[in-house]
């Protein structure tokens, strides 16, 4: 990756739907191509402008794990209560 910054984080996204009490939020699988994410594989919920809190983040060395490491923080969760209060605050 000749073109990036050597602390440029430059991932490839799979996208789920989850649909919870009627109400979408999505889960991105996001997969290191370039820089360090917390794993091989991070999942996080979100309302596409909103990241979900840290801590309902999924991990994994796969895709399959990240996101089953995800669903199972968030298994008794209301989306509502996935997302920081304010806006502002999120990581991968």
């Amino acid at each position: 990756m000749e073109h990036l910054h050597p602390d440029d984080i430059l991932t490839k996204i799979t996208r789920y739907n989850l649909i919870r009490s009627r109400r979408l939020v999505y889960i991105d699988v996001h997969e290191a191509l370039h820089g360090q994410l917390a794993a091989p594989f991070v999942a996080v919920p979100n309302l596409i402008n909103i990241i979900a809190r840290q801590e309902y983040q999924g991990v994994g060395a796969t895709e399959l794990e990240a996101l089953q490491n995800c669903l199972s923080k968030i298994e008794n969760t209301s989306i509502e209560d996935l997302f920081p209060r304010q806006a502002n605050s999120g990581s991968l």
